[in-house]
């Protein structure tokens, strides 16, 4: 009889009980499929080829001499598979001569299948054949034991071995070390996988793999050889994989991946190709692991090359209707510049946009550069050419299982029929990640059905998007601030915002609901509402403000970096005096029978005087006890009490102008552009936005409102970037209406660094206001602003995951201008102040006298340093500023921090 017992064919042993299994004892007892034995399904054996070496027919149970017909072929020992299934992996059939060759084809054949742990075949002394099969087990259930790291779907998509599928030791030995891969890939390379086995009944197995994932394998150290111009650590710097230190416990990039080797490659030569240095080879990168499995040293062998300067810039084409000279204009690369070549890819983009744009959909853009060692400099020909026309035929949109596919196509840039385009397929691919969807987004380019079809698989792996946050902080403007918010930015799948917050702070109490829908109508117009209420404590100006407020608005794509928008907002505002500052009663002393009334605004009710008497404890009541109060002339005294803004003196402080109920009906359009390297953290690039605002289509407020932003970024030399910022800003009323309090600028603090909250521009120095004291008087905001920075962040020498980043700047520009109806207490001199006793004028005469409404629309400078650090807690700033230039009235601070965090 001959049988073929495979390593699965011990499972005999493994069915009596459960036993575990080293990986070392897997693999000696593997079956012998990997020796090359030939295959019963071979087409050579099919095709009846004559093995190389007889067959014994003794070994299944042949006699001597001629083999015998066979008469019918029997099966025992199946218990799932039917008898006529497990015949037909044979090639001989009844009334076939008995062949030792064909049965030893057959025998491999049903062996290879991978269904049985033995098979035997046998001739009876009837001339029947039989097969004789051990089944191998069901496996009933996979189970994992001990992944606490790495999440169970991400191991079982891995593994061969699942239910209902046929148990094989070579199946389980292979599982290990997809296991073991998959956990060195998430930086563990001390894991190891005990795979064990309970037989079950009915043929049935449980598959345990008992995982011990040991600790995470870090970087012990990186190392250069070979660099000269460049520091090990600035190197370091230009790597996704960073050193292991304790304070990366929240950096999965401290780990060691294999995978990440090659894109550090890449990382290394697009460093020294943005710095000039376009021969610079990577030699080597190798990873060795320390003998206790918990770090590696990687190595780093380059060549830097010379450094090149850009030599001349020409644009070829061989297209009749492309102007060279007119392709220049859109190439950022001058000659003398130091090679660069980042900046090399950005003009090949900008040709292919500019050519696509004349009606080249099919352009090849290629960049030769011709180096010249002697002078060490390159120069550089885009060459543009027609390129093979290829057009998209489909575009498969795989991996979304919540997002609808039509929000991600309507964020690619090309649709099925149009010209294939790397540029708009990458900058499709761009728009994607913008999303924030997704933590993955690839697209691959797969055969058309014809030689100039395409088609384009976008798959996503989508991530969570509604969040809960529980946020509290502290700064220098607000004291402490606790905020808490729900929000779900991919609503139902359809791309849409929803967000309910809820913050409330030292000042400020707020309730805010908004919506948006990106695409309404499925149109590139996004659309939205809102619904406020906030409370506000303007006590630099001494009132509070309560708005209930419902907004819409839409914003539209106006070309690939432009954007415009329209908003609508009807508010409901409450402005009353702030307590703290003003009290709703004002009480005074005069002497008995004095006329009060030229103290009040014309129409206000003037109080009768009641006299006031001095009690048994010396102090003054208004109880009669017979003895009246008097001062210093022993002249009586008398009392009145009356609301403080019908006092003149008060009546035109802007505190008392601006309260009331006012509705505000607010439209307003903004126009931006953005054409930043990096939203977060820029080094080029331009950001302008524009908005303008009218007041006064219904409700009590009447104003038109403009401001405008702009910066441009710029990569200075060693790594220095600098920022120049302006900001402007004009409001004015109009049908009679002056600007109150709530709807002037207010600058200050974070927008004008070196004076504090509503520190700078307009003011209202009451009695008791001193320059040199605590006191200067009440912000009352300004119609009018103009604010610029020039900033320039310094290269330090820490490593870039610490998140600290400096930089010098200074602020400057001017605040002012105040309607003439909020200067008529000018007018009174009465009510000017002498600023050395902080006095009325009339009590405390002084040849320097000054109005009480301050506004000079004069220069003010400050300058400083800021630093800011993105700690595991939360967004930390410092600005240390120092004033250079400004008014006496101004309120300046040399010290801001803020900080906060999300939990």
């Amino acid at each position: 009889m001959r049988s073929m017992k495979s390593g699965v064919g011990a499972v005999r042993a493994i069915l009596l009980a459960a036993t575990a299994l080293s990986p070392a004892a897997l693999a000696q007892e593997a079956p012998a499929a990997t020796s090359p034995e030939p295959q019963a399904n071979d087409s050579r054996a099919a095709a009846g080829a004559v093995p190389q070496a007889p067959v014994d027919g003794s070994l299944f149970g042949l006699p001597a001499g001629e083999a015998p017909i066979i008469q019918a072929i029997r099966v025992a020992g199946n218990q799932r598979i039917e008898p006529e299934t497990i015949a037909s992996y044979l090639v001989v059939h009844p009334g076939d001569r008995a062949d030792p060759q064909l049965l030893d084809i057959g025998l491999k054949t049903l062996f290879n299948t991978g269904l049985f742990a033995d098979v035997a075949l046998e001739m009876q002394p009837d001339n029947s054949l039989l097969i004789t099969v051990q089944e191998n087990p069901i496996v009933n259930r996979v189970i994992l034991e001990g992944n606490r790291r790495v999440k169970e779907d991400k191991i079982t998509k891995e593994v061969q071995l699942a239910a209902r599928s046929v148990f094989t030791r070579a199946k389980a030995q292979a599982d290990v070390q997809r296991i073991i891969e998959v956990y060195r890939r998430s930086g563990r390379f001390a894991a190891t996988v005990t795979p064990k086995v309970t037989p079950l009944e009915q043929n049935r197995v449980d598959v345990i793999y008992e995982i011990d994932e040991g600790p995470k394998t870090g970087v012990a150290k990186i190392n250069f050889i070979g660099n000269r111009n460049f520091s090990s650590g600035e190197l370091r710097g230009a790597l996704l994989t960073k050193e292991s230190r304790w304070w990366r416990f929240f950096s999965s990039n401290s780990n060691y991946d294999p995978d990440r080797l090659e894109y550090e490659r890449d990382l290394l030569r697009q460093f020294y190709a943005k710095n000039g240095y376009a021969d610079f080879q990577v030699i080597s990168a190798v990873a060795e692991l320390t003998p206790d499995r918990k770090d590696f040293f990687i190595t780093f062998t380059v060549d830097e090359g010379e450094k090149y300067k850009v030599g001349e810039v020409k644009v070829k084409t061989s297209l009749a209707k492309l102007d060279e000279n007119v392709l220049e204009n859109f190439v950022p690369i001058k000659a003398g510049e130091t090679f660069d070549g980042e900046r090399v890819e950005k003009a090949t983009e900008s040709i292919t946009f500019a050519t696509g744009s004349s009606g080249y959909a099919f352009v090849d853009v290629q960049p030769r550069l011709d180096r010249h060692p002697d002078t060490k400099t390159i120069d550089i020909t885009f060459e543009v050419n027609e390129g093979p026309r290829v057009y998209v035929e489909r575009i498969n949109i795989k991996g979304n299982t919540r997002t609808l596919d039509k929000v991600i196509r309507r964020e690619i840039r090309v649709a099925e029929g149009d010209p294939y385009n790397k540029i708009l397929i990458d900058r499709s691919k761009s728009r994607l990640k913008a999303l924030d969807f997704f933590t993955e987004v690839e697209v691959e380019e797969k055969p058309g059905s014809a030689p100039d079809r395409t088609e384009l698989d976008v798959s996503v792996k989508e991530k969570a998007t509604g969040s809960f946050s529980v946020g509290v902080g502290v700064s220098s403007t607000e004291n402490f601030i606790v905020d808490f918010s729900v929000e779900e930015r991919n609503l139902m799948g359809r791309g849409q915002t929803l967000r309910f917050r809820v913050q409330t702070s030292s000042r400020t109490r707020l309730v805010d609901i908004r919506f948006t829908q990106p695409y309404f109508l499925d149109r590139n117009l996004a659309a939205g509402f809102s619904l406020t209420n906030q409370r506000t404590d303007f006590r630099e100006s001494g009132f509070i403000r309560d708005r209930y407020g419902f907004g819409l608005n839409t914003g539209f794509q106006i070309s690939e970096y432009w954007r415009g928008s329209l908003q609508y907002q009807l508010a409901r505002d409450k402005v009353e005096l702030d307590p703290d500052i003003f009290t709703n009663q004002t009480q005074q002393t005069v002497v008995d029978g004095t006329d009060i009334t030229g103290r009040f605004v014309p129409g206000a009710v003037v109080p009768e005087l009641q006299p006031l008497f001095v009690n048994n404890a010396g102090q003054q009541t208004l109880i009669n006890t017979g003895v009246r109060a008097r001062n210093a002339n022993d002249e009586p005294l008398s009392f009145f009490q009356a609301f403080t803004c019908d006092f003149i003196e008060q009546a035109f402080a802007p505190s008392c102008q601006s309260r009331g109920k006012f509705l505000t009906s607010l439209l307003g359009f903004s126009v931006g552009v953005d054409t930043r390297d990096d939203p977060i953290d820029p080094s080029r690039g331009v950001r302008f936005s524009l908005s303008e605002s009218v007041a006064g289509l219904g409700g009590d407020v009447n104003y038109f409102r403009t401001e405008a932003s702009g910066a441009y970024y710029q990569r200075l030399f060693g790594g220095f970037v600098g920022k120049l910022q302006l900001r402007g800003g004009y409001i004015t009323g109009w049908g009679g209406d002056d600007i109150r309090l709530q709807d002037r600028f207010y600058e200050g603090a974070d927008s004008f660094r070196g004076f504090e909250v509503a520190g700078v521009g307009p003011r209202y120095l009451q009695p008791g206001t001193q320059f040199s004291g605590q006191r200067s008087g009440q912000a009352i905001g300004a119609k009018l602003y103009a604010i610029g920075t020039a900033e320039i962040k310094l290269p330090l020498p820490l490593p870039k995951e610490y998140g600290i980043r400096a930089s010098l700047f200074s602020d400057f520009g001017t605040v002012g201008l105040v309607d003439d109806g909020n200067k008529l207490i000018n007018d009174n001199l009465d009510l000017w102040i002498n600023p050395e006793t902080g006095l009325k004028c009339v009590d405390s005469p002084s040849a320097t006298c000054i109005k009480p409404i301050q506004d000079d629309l004069s220069l003010r400078v400050t300058a400083g340093v800021s630093v800011s650090w993105d700690s595991p807690f939360g967004p930390v700033r410092f600005d240390f500023a120092k004033v250079l230039r400004k008014e006496d009235y101004d309120r300046t601070e040399g010290f801001r921090f803020s900080a906060g965090t999300t939990f």
